[in-house]
């Protein structure tokens, strides 16, 4: 298939957009992949999704994936409409991302963490019209789809009452070639100050789009990261709702390699698998670099992890000492990619050598980031001086969240350029280091926490006069939830720390519930305003955070 033929002027800019070459769009031996119905020719009987529960091929997704578009099309689902994807790693929350990217839809994956309320809000804000679900999360699911009072729910992995079951969905539509395909898209959900989630929606819509130049501009963007595609096996063990796990995980999956899923991450296995099936390329965030770590020496030591090309890791700034020991022990494939889900194409990277040079950094702005450190004011900082990150997407990508246009306009300064919320510098080569992040969020495990939700929880009880939360140091997540309480007279701590705990338990996703609670009069300004980077201060003191 002759590439120029292949590739619009638009999918061509588009290509340029990620800074990959053009040949970065082709298969060896010099064919263009257009996707999963390729390879299913092209290796059909060899496996292509291992997810601990079973193993199904090329030629196996490939029918299953049509069956779905088929049977979603039956459901009455078209062009635009929204498809929700709540659920464990197991194959059928890639058949269902697959199915949504090759028809046109638009697919949310779900933080199976979210309480039945985040759920049926996030069923809500995105209008979705399908909800496919792990029966493993039924209970929530259920509920989470009669609350939001719209959509389907779709069961996988068991029953879930009031469901369609997937395989008799699939048993029932169509194995053939689906007529009529067009590029799906993502919308990911981040959670905002406000303590709701908050759809990205990007401005340049690819609803649609020729599925050739979408795979193209994909299998050109793992070749800029230095991904193995269709001789690489890949990883995962971490979260799909995550976009480090698509990224990492589906991506080079949707560009030929073979895909290991886990749902629960555990270190020895993760080894284990690395050995078992000459993993390329894996997924991490930092806390799970600190747990390989604290392995026994002769368990880390006996597994085999030289077949290794490509390790990437996102979500929080890996402790140095962590990184480097890392570095040593699996050899300097580690490396880190810095944005976000509202990123829009505007992202950093970083090398094990470029990180052995330059200590600390996040990396190097990718081609097309435009990266500017502002002050108070809005002007542009120098090198080493500490200010609020602001990128800008040189091919004018955007975003918007939706159905909220002030938290859309909090976050720009202008069309295209866009702050994730974080604080640092860029030194005298051009590389970013983090000093801090936005004040309220916290990061914990890889998990971003605004502590809106969780404060409103809290200051809801009656034995509460006044709160606040924030991140304090924990030597394996990186930050741990921290609430600071202002009691009415006479409580007794011990009793109000039971209430309060439960209060959250009932209220929160597990992740949000606070790990200690401090009990003690407030500070406020004369504004009103509470000084939370005083309360936070003692606790990072000699940590080497600027806080």
């Amino acid at each position: 298939m002759n590439v120029d033929r292949v590739i619009s002027a638009p999918g061509l800019r588009l290509l340029a957009a990620t800074g990959a070459a053009l040949t970065s769009a082709k298969i060896r031996g010099g064919s263009m992949t257009v996707g999963l119905r390729e390879f299913a020719e092209l290796k059909g009987d060899e496996w292509s999704i291992d997810d601990g529960v079973g193993r199904i091929t090329w030629a196996e997704e490939n029918e299953r994936t049509n069956r779905l578009i088929n049977g979603l099309r039956g459901l009455g689902l078209g062009h635009g409409d929204c498809v929700a994807i709540y659920g464990g790693n197991r194959r059928e929350w890639i058949e269902a991302a697959g199915a949504a990217a090759r028809s046109s839809l638009v697919w949310v994956p779900v933080n199976w963490h979210f309480s039945v309320d985040e759920v049926a809000y996030v069923l809500q804000n995105s209008a979705a019209k399908i909800l496919v679900a792990d029966a493993a999360f039924g209970e929530t699911a259920r509920a989470a789809l009669a609350l939001a009072g719209v959509g389907i729910g779709i069961a996988y992995g068991g029953t879930i009452e009031g469901f369609v079951d997937y395989d008799d969905l699939l048993a029932a539509a169509s194995p053939a070639e689906p007529d009529g395909q067009g590029s799906g898209r993502p919308m990911f959900y981040t959670s905002g100050t406000t303590g709701r989630p908050k759809g990205v929606v990007p401005k340049v819509d690819i609803l649609g789009r020729d599925l050739a130049v979408s795979h193209a501009i994909r299998n050109g963007f793992q070749d800029l990261l230095g991904i193995p595609t269709t001789d690489g096996i890949a990883y995962v063990g971490a979260p799909l709702y995550h976009a480090g796990p698509i990224v990492f995980g589906w991506g080079p999956h949707d560009a030929g390699s073979q895909l290991v899923l886990r749902q629960k991450w555990d270190g020895e296995d993760m080894l284990r698998l690395i050995e078992q099936h000459e993993i390329t390329t894996a997924y991490a965030v930092p806390t799970h670099f600190t747990r390989l770590l604290k392995l026994p020496e002769e368990t880390r030591l006996s597994y085999d992890v030289s077949s290794l090309r490509s390790v990437w890791h996102t979500a929080a700034p890996c402790p140095p000492e962590i990184k480097r020991r890392m570095i040593d022990w699996w050899g300097p494939v580690i490396n880190e990619l810095y944005g976000a889900s509202e990123g829009s194409g505007a992202f950093f990277t970083c090398s094990s050598d470029e990180w052995l040079a330059h200590p600390g950094t996040v990396g190097k702005p990718s081609d097309n980031t435009e990266v500017h450190i502002l002050d108070d004011d809005n002007n542009d900082l120098g090198p080493h001086d500490v200010g609020r990150i602001f990128v800008r997407n040189r091919s004018g990508g955007d975003f918007e969240y939706l159905g909220d246009e002030d938290k859309t306009a909090s976050v720009h300064l202008g069309p295209a350029m866009y702050t994730f919320g974080d604080i640092g510098y860029i030194d005298d080569d051009g590389y970013l280091y983090l000093s801090d992040r936005q004040i309220d969020m916290i990061i914990s495990g890889g998990v971003n926490i605004y502590p809106a939700e969780i404060e409103a929880a809290l200051a809801a009880h009656e034995l509460v006069v006044d709160v606040s939360v924030f991140g304090v140091p924990n030597e394996e997540f990186g930050e741990e939830v921290k609430a600071a309480v202002e009691l009415l007279d006479g409580t007794d701590p011990a009793v109000a720390e039971v209430e309060l705990r439960h209060v959250c338990r009932e209220n929160l996703a597990g992740y949000m519930v606070p790990r200690s609670f401090d009990f003690g009069p407030l500070p406020r300004t004369p504004t009103g305003k509470l000084p939370k980077r005083l309360l936070r201060a003692k606790y990072w003191e000699g940590t080497g955070r600027n806080i």
